[in-house]
């Protein structure tokens, strides 16, 4: 089975005005910088994204903000774009902050096929309003829902052609979480090998999810902010 596709824009194809997207990646790291840009190109308005984070203000998902396809964004962190903190203020942009380990495992379990789980994590906090909370064993958890979406978008370092694939080093993240909770799973590589080519042991994410593989062309891997001695 081959589900190679030519471009990110023929990838893309079925995306459509309010949608839910979900997206890998922590910060720049390990995002599918090649289908964002193409997700722009498309003109799909009234999103929901599913993402950690909302990138920066002129890339990742920060593209989109730019040209506001983003109705609501559910995510973890959100503090390196301007532009979003600028239209959540003014009441443009919905957003629904969401603890990171929280995050992932509501991808997780959508992925799983679980509807809800309960956690511990934002009880007694804002997080937790309008939830319901239950008490296991003397401790008050609260209920939160798994999350699904239409298209996954994520980001891997290999691929063979059934789609198994695999992750470098911390480009891992949310990526095989985010795999495995879509609809329409496409994945964004950087090698793509033949079926066979890749050891079982060290496939992160099975190709059983992953319904369309493109290369990207071109990568800049951006640093958010980088550090150094003085």
């Amino acid at each position: 089975m081959n589900k190679v596709v030519g471009s990110a824009k023929e990838a893309l194809n079925g995306v459509k005005d309010n949608m839910t997207i979900l997206v890998g990646g922590f910060g720049l790291c390990g995002i599918p910088e090649n289908l964002i840009t193409a997700l722009r190109d498309t003109g799909a308005k009234g999103l929901t994204c599913v993402s950690n984070n909302a990138g920066v203000d002129d890339f990742g998902l920060g593209l989109l903000l730019q040209t506001k396809q983003i109705k609501k964004m559910i995510s973890s962190y959100v503090g390196e774009n301007a532009e979003f903190e600028r239209q959540f203020l003014s009441g443009e942009l919905e957003v629904e902050l969401t603890p990171q380990g929280t995050l992932a495992e509501r991808l997780r379990a959508g992925g799983a096929g679980i509807p809800a789980f309960f956690t511990p994590t934002g009880v007694g906090t804002l997080v937790a309003e309008g939830k319901e909370i239950r008490e296991f064993d003397g401790r008050e958890y609260v209920m939160e829902r798994g999350i699904t979406g239409d298209f996954a978008l994520v980001k891997a370092w290999k691929a063979d052609r059934f789609g198994n694939l695999v992750f470098r080093k911390t480009a891992r993240n949310f990526n095989p979480m985010v795999a495995t909770a879509g609809k329409i799973t496409i994945a964004e590589v950087e090698e793509i090998v033949e079926n066979g080519q890749i050891d079982p042991d060290e496939v992160h994410t099975p190709g059983i999810f992953v319904q369309k593989i493109m290369q990207g062309p071109s990568y800049e891997k951006r640093i958010e902010n980088r550090t150094v001695r003085a």
